[in-house]
């Protein structure tokens, strides 16, 4: 970032790049799942579903990008490793259904991940609020997206 841009944050950096490279780290876990879904993922309705599940992880992959470029521009690096990036990710173990078939049980993994991400963008918002318009602006974008990702699957489980 430059100097300018670092003189109108006013929050700590070390603190901001560290919840941005969490965030990071949760888009890019639930690319991965979202991936994963999209592949093992079967039943009548497969090629809807897998669909579905291929397009949610390309929209988190645009997400880890756009933190990735406002972690780089605030000075940091986003997280090198895979085993790192499911630790700082914060969301714990995911199970998808021993059934492959169980759509409802997909939906409900990606219907916590969402909510796990809302929680994540609102409190970066929150404290960004006034003090970092960037990564406010930021995270409020992202907020938006996980709200509508939520109802949409709270919608697909209502099928």
């Amino acid at each position: 970032m430059g100097e300018k841009g670092r003189e109108i944050s006013k929050l700590d950096h070390k603190w901001l790049i560290e919840g941005l490279r969490k965030a990071y780290a949760f888009e890019w876990v639930v690319h991965y799942y979202a991936s994963l879904a999209s592949n093992i993922v079967s039943g009548l309705r497969t090629p809807v579903y897998a669909e579905i599940f291929k397009k949610a992880a390309e929209g988190e992959f645009g997400h880890a990008n756009r933190i990735a470029k406002r972690i780089a521009e605030l000075g940091g690096e986003p997280i090198e490793t895979l085993e790192e990036m499911e630790k700082l990710a914060g969301f714990g173990k995911v199970k998808f259904p021993e059934n492959r078939s169980d759509i409802k049980g997909f939906i409900e993994v990606f219907l916590k991940m969402e909510r796990h991400a809302i929680a994540l963008y609102e409190e970066l918002s929150q404290k960004t609020h006034g003090k970092d318009l960037v990564t406010h602006e930021l995270a409020e974008d992202l907020l938006a997206e996980e709200v509508a990702e939520e109802e949409e699957y709270e919608n697909m489980l209502k099928e």
